[in-house]
């Protein structure tokens, strides 16, 4: 089995963590260390968050390097769509894209900015 870990770099992993557990709907944990954290689901990772300069990983080493975001995009399908959307209304001042259906899967989305900047998608799981 092959497994894909995202990696973001993020200013204050223990912000971003909580945020993304918020918006997900997972339990409150804290991140194991304070440069790096994983967010786990159902034994899968979704997404793990590393501190900007830490480590010396070059792609890591500054967000003045690159505008956090670009040429990424964060796509979460979830099966509480409305309740995502209730939590994530909690944590930013607008959407960035408010829910609609998306032409090509058919199903709810809607998208918002992380603390860092990245952009964000939030889908409905389509109806079994």
């Amino acid at each position: 089995m092959k497994r894909l870990w995202t990696i973001i770099g993020v200013n204050d992993v223990a912000r971003s963590f909580a945020w993304y557990q918020s918006l997900l709907g997972l339990p409150p944990t804290q991140p194991a260390h304070d440069c790096f954290g994983v967010l786990e689901a159902d034994g899968a990772v979704l997404l793990c968050l590393h501190r900007w300069g830490d480590h010396e990983h070059p792609p890591l080493a500054s967000p003045a390097r690159a505008a956090p975001g670009n040429g990424l995009l964060l796509f979460f399908r979830v099966d509480d769509f409305d309740d995502a959307l209730a939590r994530a209304r909690t944590l930013v001042d607008a959407l960035e894209e408010e829910p609609h259906v998306n032409p090509g899967t058919g199903t709810r989305e809607f998208a918002l900015r992380d603390p860092d900047g990245y952009y964000v998608m939030v889908s409905a799981l389509p109806a079994a």
